[in-house]
């Protein structure tokens, strides 16, 4: 290798620090003896935003804590481009993203051992779930007491929120206190990724504990550039840091947990994926393997935006020094206050049809009210219910714009292009109406302020959707697991055709779960864990 300034080595490399990285490398070094180098492309998590529940608000948008990547114009949207946040950070997404807890539905899992799986079924990766998982009203069949993520029920309860509630359940549907439970259908507020509220990020569970081990090495601020191969066997990575070239060499493994968008992008410039592609760029190719950045998948909802009539929102306290105060204190004495809440308070699933078997409908309802994810919030006491499909069809794609690895990929979502998910986000908007009519939400509305009174017809509330949706920021599947032609990973999570190389985080998911992503995530590293522990190479 030429150019290579400093050479390591190590029993397992693992690229990316986030979610999945963060839990493997918790998980191998727990031996003491299997060496383990983890490479995070952000610095520390050492900003404060990270670790105050509501500095969501701030770490969503912050360009030294996120990747802020950007997609191509995608047509059944207004030919808009979509911001899309990724962690840059230790803990990746994890130590940025709104702190919900959701698994998904038993379907989900279910789903991918029909697909050829095994050992992906619902009943295979609860225990995963429960293993990670340590929560504060303890073990139970579903939950777990003991694990490193710390699991918590939303403390602060703003009158908005109950007010929702009680709608929803007028409007039909049932409550529930646990959405990952023995059923996820209902309404409730949401258990969080907290405890003592403040954040607790994959960092926070599974590295930071294992940071005194002899056997780990974490490198901040290094971006790897590409996987070193001797023939179809990866022996290590190649990454920049300081102006350096330094080559990691891995004694039995390279992992890639980069993320859906970063991990595809390593795949291809490392020369695994479509062969043609490749070839175009000038890349050498060491696997055709025609799925990478395929399969692209996210969630794309709309907000439903009213004006307060109570004067308890987070808006009214950004437009207020003096509140701003009052929380700050709140908050730094007692560890209480609007300060400690998640990105949505209260969500609910839902049927767009109630002929079918599990809810495809998500409501994230937010004491909160904005446009975008850059503006600020509203002048005005506002609060918002986000909707979106929770399974939609619509496929996009990845593909690396140049050879150079400090490039962005380009990533098409083509977010809509299923008529089906046009249908169940129309379908979804009315149902928060709908909800929004029922007495104890509706006397604490002043008015609809999106979409608006004008906006009924089914076409112009799609309409609606189209101009204004956003990113809710779960993409998966550019690497799938599967059997089939377009599959990159076995049920192994071991790189089809290729030796000594795994995929280990949301980007191996054939199938969008139904629900936020970061729980699903480290129990899918959890599992990985196991499997790469049992396989002694």
């Amino acid at each position: 290798m030429t150019n290579v300034n400093e050479t390591l080595e190590t029993d397992i490399v693992i690229v990316g620090a986030g979610s999945a990285g963060c839990t493997l490398a918790g998980r191998l070094t727990e031996d003491g003896q299997t060496a383990v180098t983890i490479l995070e492309a952000g610095g520390k998590d050492w900003n404060p935003w990270i670790h105050i529940p509501i500095g969501y608000g701030k770490t969503i948008v912050h360009p030294r804590l996120n990747w802020r990547f950007e997609t191509e114009a995608s047509a059944e949207i207004g030919n808009r481009r979509m911001y899309w946040p990724r962690g840059k950070v230790l803990g990746g997404s994890s130590s940025i993203n709104g702190l919900l807890y959701i698994r998904g539905q038993a379907q989900d899992y279910d789903h991918w051992r029909q697909l050829g799986n095994t050992g992906w079924s619902y009943d295979d990766v609860l225990p995963y779930f429960r293993k990670a998982e340590n929560h504060e009203n303890g073990g139970d069949t579903y939950h777990g007491s003991d694990g490193p993520l710390r699991v918590s029920n939303l403390k602060e309860r703003n009158p908005l929120c109950d007010a929702f509630i009680k709608s929803a359940v007028e409007a039909g549907i049932p409550a529930n206190d646990d959405f990952n439970g023995a059923t996820q259908e209902g309404v409730g507020y949401y258990h969080t990724t907290t405890r003592n509220a403040r954040r607790c990020s994959a960092s926070v569970a599974y590295l930071k504990p294992a940071m005194k081990r002899q056997n780990l090495r974490v490198i901040t601020k290094a971006e790897t550039q590409r996987i070193v191969f001797e023939g179809k066997r990866a022996v290590g990575v190649i990454f920049e840091r300081g102006g350096k070239q330094i080559f990691v060499r891995a004694r039995r493994e390279v992992v890639i947990s980069a993320g859906s968008i970063n991990s595809p992008k390593l795949l291809l410039l490392s020369g695994i994926g479509p062969a043609a592609q490749l070839r175009q760029l000038g890349i050498d190719v060491v696997h055709d393997l025609p799925g990478v950045g395929e399969n692209l998948q996210d969630h794309y909802g709309a907000l439903v935006t009213y004006k307060s009539r109570l004067p308890v929102t987070v808006n009214d306290i950004m437009m207020s020094p003096a509140k701003q105060l009052q929380v700050g204190l709140q908050y730094l004495l007692f560890r209480t206050g609007p300060l400690t809440i998640s990105a949505a308070q209260v969500g609910a699933f839902a049927k767009s049809d109630q002929r079918l078997e599990t809810p495809d409908i998500q409501f994230l309802f937010q004491t909160f009210s904005h446009d975008e994810y850059d503006d600020g919030l509203h002048k005005f006491s506002g609060f918002a219910n986000a909707v979106c499909p929770v399974r939609p069809e619509s496929r996009g794609t990845l593909k690396l714009r140049s050879a150079n690895p400090k490039d962005t990929p380009l990533m098409q979502p083509n977010y809509l292009s299923s008529e089906n998910d046009r249908k169940v986000l129309v379908e979804a908007i009315k149902l928060s109406r709908k909800v929004a009519e029922k007495a104890a939400i509706a006397a604490v509305i002043e008015a609809e302020y999106a979409p608006g009174k004008a906006v009924q017809s089914d076409d112009e509330i799609l309409s609606y959707a189209r101009q204004t949706g956003l990113s809710i920021a779960h993409q998966v599947g550019t690497c799938k697991m599967g059997q089939d032609s377009m599959a990159v990973v076995d049920a192994s999570l071991k790189v089809q055709g290729i030796e000594g190389l795994r995929v280990v985080d949301a980007s191996i998911m054939p199938t969008l779960i139904s629900g936020n992503t970061n729980a699903p995530t480290i129990m899918i590293a959890e599992k990985a864990a196991d499997m790469i522990r049992m396989s002694g190479t």
